[in-house]
């Protein structure tokens, strides 16, 4: 069972994603703000992390910079959450470490291939 760390300031957002994820077989842990974010990700090490990028005390891009700069999470593919869907906006996540990105209101199936991707590929076969 895949573990996902959703970092997701908005508990309306976060209560629907984390059930949503865990009736597919994921385990979720949650975080709310950038800061706490990093820390779990530290202590957990899950196997994919969802960042929004709107959090408070670290935003998500330089929530994102952080976990990339420390050796137990450098290598936990981040999947960029956010409502705004400029280029410019994904060209940020990316350049700060995010591997994929991915626009609210959260499309699941869309999130989900996203998601088996990243695992696949972090998953030796």
């Amino acid at each position: 069972m895949p573990k996902i760390l959703l970092i997701e300031d908005n508990e309306m957002n976060r209560d629907m994603l984390s059930r949503r994820l865990e009736r597919k077989g994921f385990a979720v842990v949650m975080a709310v703000d950038g800061g706490q974010g990093v820390e779990l990700a530290a202590r957990e090490v899950p196997d994919l992390i969802l960042m929004d990028m709107s959090l408070p005390v670290l935003d998500g891009l330089e929530a994102t910079r952080r976990l990339k700069q420390d050796p137990v999470t450098a290598s936990i593919p981040v999947i960029a959450l956010t409502a705004h869907a400029s280029a410019d906006d994904r060209e940020k996540a990316l350049e700060a470490g995010c591997a994929d990105y991915d626009t609210k209101p959260i499309e699941l199936p869309r999130l989900l291939a996203k998601m088996e991707s990243l695992l696949q590929k972090r998953t030796p076969s």
